[in-house]
C-alpha cells in the first residue's frame, strides 16, 4: 500500500459508479479518476450548473471519460427517492456507490423533512439512498459502498439517539458534525454485517481524507457571514491541509484496490492521519458499538421511511 496513487487503478470499463457531491473537493477528484480509468460515472449533486461546469473541467483532463450529471439533494428525501428511481430505471447494476457528499459545522438548519441539516445530509440522506439502491448493489458481484468518514468521529463521546436531530438539547455545530461522522462509521460496519448475513455480493467500507483543502470548511462561515471564520479556515487550509486531490486517495483506494475487504477503513498514512498516502486505519470504540449501530439503523429506517436489510 506504500505510496499508492490513482495511476495503479485497474481498468474500470463496464463498471457504473455513483459519486455524491462530485462537483468539487474530494468528490471531484474521485469522479475524475474513476472516469479516467473507464467507469461510467454519475455525478450525483444538487446544482446542475456547477456539476456541468465540473464535468467540462474533468473532460479537459480526461477527454474519454464517461461523466454525467444526476440530480440529488440529500437534504430532501423526495429528491433522494427520485434520484434512486432514475438510476433503477436506467441501470441493471451499480458497481461503486461513493457516499461522499457532506456538510460541516453549519449553524442550526433543517432539511426539507425537518432533520438537523448535518445529520440529515451526512447520514440520513445517504442511508436512504443506499437502501433504495440495494437491489442494484447486492446483485452486482464485487460492488462496493464507500462511505466518507472523518477524524471528527473522535470529537464526540457517542451518539444521542434520543435527540438525533437536536430538538431538545442546545445545538453545538462541531459536536453535531462529529456525531454525523461517527454515524457514517456505525452505518458502514452495520451495513457490512447485514450484507454478510444475507450473503450479498456487495461490501461496505469507509475512508477519510485526513485534513484536506476543500470548500467544505467554508460553508459554515458563509452561512454565518463570518469573515473571521472564513479567515481561520483559509489559514488552516493554507498552512496545514493537503490537497483535495490527495484527500481523495483513501476513498479511491477503498473503491478500487483489489485486496479491500468489507468493513475496512482507510485514511492517510502520515502523522496523525492528517495527510499522506492511503493505508488501512482503525476507528474508536464508539464506532464499533454494535448495539448502538443497530439502534441507529432502526431509527434511520423510521425517520427516512426506507426499511432495508431489516431483522
Amino acid at each position: 500500500m506504500d505510496s499508492w496513487t490513482p495511476a495503479v487503478i485497474p481498468d474500470l470499463k463496464g463498471k457504473v459508479a455513483v459519486v455524491t457531491g462530485a462537483n468539487s473537493g474530494l468528490g471531484y477528484y474521485t469522479a475524475l479518476e474513476l472516469g479516467r480509468h473507464g467507469a461510467q460515472v454519475l455525478l450525483a449533486c444538487r446544482s446542475g450548473e456547477k456539476t456541468e461546469a465540473a464535468i467540462a473541467a474533468m473532460r479537459q483532463a480526461a477527454p474519454a471519460a464517461q461523466l454525467e450529471y444526476l440530480a440529488l439533494d440529500l437534504a430532501d428525501l423526495d429528491s433522494v427517492r427520485a434520484c434512486a428511481a432514475a438510476l433503477k430505471s436506467r441501470f441493471k447494476r451499480i458497481d461503486l456507490l461513493l457516499n461522499n457528499a457532506g456538510v460541516m459545522a453549519l449553524p442550526l438548519a433543517r432539511t426539507r423533512q425537518g432533520f438537523e441539516m448535518q445529520i440529515g445530509t451526512n447520514h440520513l440522506g445517504h442511508f436512504a439512498l443506499t437502501g433504495l439502491l440495494l437491489e442494484l448493489l447486492r446483485s452486482t458481484t464485487g460492488a462496493r459502498i464507500v462511505n466518507t468518514a472523518s477524524l471528527a468521529h473522535t470529537w464526540t463521546k457517542g451518539m444521542d439517539l434520543a435527540d438525533l436531530n437536536w430538538e431538545r438539547k442546545p445545538y453545538k455545530k462541531w459536536e453535531a458534525y462529529g456525531k454525523t461522522k461517527l454515524s457514517n462509521l456505525l452505518f458502514t460496519y452495520e451495513l457490512q454485517r447485514r450484507l454478510e448475513r444475507t450473503q450479498a455480493a456487495a461490501i461496505s467500507v469507509a475512508a477519510h481524507p485526513g485534513y484536506a483543502n476543500t470548500n467544505l470548511q467554508f460553508a459554515g462561515p458563509a452561512m454565518e457571514k463570518s469573515a473571521i471564520g472564513r479567515f481561520v479556515m483559509w489559514v488552516g487550509n493554507s498552512l496545514f491541509a493537503q490537497s483535495a486531490e490527495m484527500g481523495a486517495y483513501p476513498q479511491l483506494f477503498a473503491a478500487t484496490a483489489p485486496d479491500v475487504r468489507g468493513g475496512e477503513y482507510f485514511g492517510p498514512d502520515g502523522l496523525g492521519q492528517q495527510r499522506g498516502y492511503p493505508k488501512k486505519v482503525g476507528s474508536n470504540r464508539a464506532s464499533r458499538d454494535e448495539a448502538v449501530a443497530r439502534q441507529l439503523w432502526e431509527l434511520s429506517e423510521r425517520l427516512t421511511g426506507v426499511a432495508w436489510l431489516s431483522g
